[in-house]
C-alpha cells in the first residue's frame, strides 16, 4: 500500500488538516494525526506540517498508508436515516441563505471519528435547504455539551466565519450547573493546559500559569465565569465565557477549583474533594447525571450583511429539569449578564 497524494479543492480552503482529515477518514484519531506530522509522514506541498495547518487551494497532501483504516472508514457512515433527518432539521433554530444555527442535541457528536457512527457533520446532508452543497461546520462543540452551534452555506461564508472563530470576534456564554458555589461569585480562571498522559483517553490537566512555558505541550488558557444563583452551597448555576478555545476548557477549568459540572464523568470523578456537599459532579435525587454545560448565546457580525447577529439556545430536557427542580429561571438575567455587571 503506497501513500495518497490528494489536491485540496475550493471547498476545502482554509480548513484545518487534522479536521480535513478526519472528515476523510473518519476512525483517524487526533493522536494518530499528530504523530504523523511529528515523524514528517504527513506533508504538504512535501513540506512537514502541523495538525493546525490551514489548507490551501491547489496544495498537495502527501497521506501515507493508513493500513486497515482505509478499509475500515466506510462502515463508519450510514444512510441519513428519516429520523436522524428530522432531529436534525428540528434543531435548526437560525437560517438565512449564507449560515445556518442549530442547537445541538447532548450526546451526538460534531465531526466524525473514532466509534462515532452518528454525528452532526454526517447529518447536513439534510440542511441543504435548496443549496447544491451541504453546510460546512466553523467550530465544533464537545459530544456532551448542547447549544448553539454554527454552520456556514457556502465557502467563502465558511472561511470569513472561521477567522471570526480564530480572531475572537465572537461573544460565547455557555451555562453550567456545578457542584458547591465558587468563590469569588465572579472571576477568571487563567491556568493553562496540556494533555494528559493516558493514552485510552482525551483529557486535559491543568497546569500553574507561571509553567506553561517549562510544559511541553501546555498551552495558555483563560475562562471568565459568574455565580448566577445558587442552591445554598450545593450547586450553582454559572455563566462562562472561555476567552481562549481549548480542548476541555471549561470543564477542566472549574473543576480545577474544586467546582466539577454536574454530570462531568471525566472531571468531575474526583467527588470526596470538591467544595460542594460531597458528592462532585452529582446531585442525587431524581436529576439526571448527564453533563450540565450548555452552548446558550452566541454574538457575532454578520458575514455578509454585517450586523450584528444573536442566537440564543434553549436548555436541554435533563438541564430544564434541573434548572425547574432548583426554581431557577433565566427571565432574570440577560443573554450576556457579565455586561449587566460592568454597567
Amino acid at each position: 500500500m503506497s501513500a495518497k497524494i490528494l489536491e485540496i479543492s475550493a471547498s476545502d480552503d482554509d480548513q484545518r488538516l487534522d479536521r480535513w482529515l478526519r472528515r476523510s477518514f473518519p476512525q483517524l484519531t487526533q493522536g494518530r494525526i499528530e504523530k504523523m506530522c511529528r515523524k514528517g509522514e504527513l506533508r504538504i506541498n512535501g513540506s512537514r506540517c502541523k495538525a493546525s495547518s490551514r489548507l490551501k487551494v491547489g496544495q498537495a497532501v502527501r497521506i501515507p498508508p493508513l493500513g486497515n483504516l482505509e478499509a475500515r472508514s466506510p462502515k463508519l457512515s450510514k444512510p441519513l436515516s428519516a429520523d436522524d433527518a428530522k432531529t436534525i432539521m428540528n434543531a435548526v433554530i437560525y437560517r438565512d441563505d449564507y449560515l445556518i444555527a442549530l442547537n445541538k442535541p447532548p450526546g451526538i457528536a460534531t465531526q466524525g471519528g473514532s466509534k462515532q457512527v452518528t454525528h452532526i457533520d454526517g447529518l447536513t446532508e439534510a440542511l441543504k435547504f435548496g443549496m447544491d452543497e451541504k453546510p460546512r461546520l466553523v467550530h465544533r462543540l464537545d459530544k456532551e455539551t448542547s447549544g448553539v452551534l454554527l454552520l456556514a452555506r457556502t465557502r467563502n461564508v465558511a472561511k470569513h466565519l472561521s477567522k471570526a472563530f480564530q480572531q475572537k470576534k465572537t461573544r460565547k456564554i455557555y451555562w453550567a450547573a456545578v457542584a458547591g458555589v465558587p468563590t469569588p461569585n465572579l472571576g477568571t480562571i487563567n491556568y493553562g493546559l496540556v494533555k494528559s498522559s493516558n493514552k485510552d483517553f482525551e483529557k486535559m490537566r491543568c497546569v500553574h500559569p507561571g509553567d506553561v512555558k517549562k510544559i511541553d505541550g501546555a498551552k495558555q488558557a483563560e475562562t471568565d465565569y459568574m455565580v448566577l444563583t445558587q442552591l445554598a452551597k450545593r450547586g450553582s448555576w454559572l455563566a462562562m465565557v472561555p476567552v481562549t478555545g481549548r480542548t476541555h476548557q471549561l470543564r477542566a477549568h472549574i473543576a480545577e477549583l474544586g467546582h466539577p459540572i454536574i454530570g462531568d464523568k471525566k472531571y468531575g470523578n474526583m467527588s470526596r474533594q470538591n467544595l460542594g456537599d460531597g458528592w462532585g459532579a452529582k446531585l442525587g435525587g431524581d436529576l439526571s447525571d448527564d453533563l450540565h454545560l450548555h452552548a446558550r448565546y452566541l454574538k457575532l457580525e454578520h458575514p455578509i450583511t454585517k450586523k450584528p447577529l444573536e442566537l440564543v439556545a434553549d436548555l436541554p430536557p435533563h438541564m430544564a429539569h434541573t434548572w425547574k427542580t432548583f426554581e431557577w429561571s433565566s427571565k432574570h438575567f440577560s443573554n450576556d449578564p457579565f455586561l449587566d455587571f460592568l454597567e
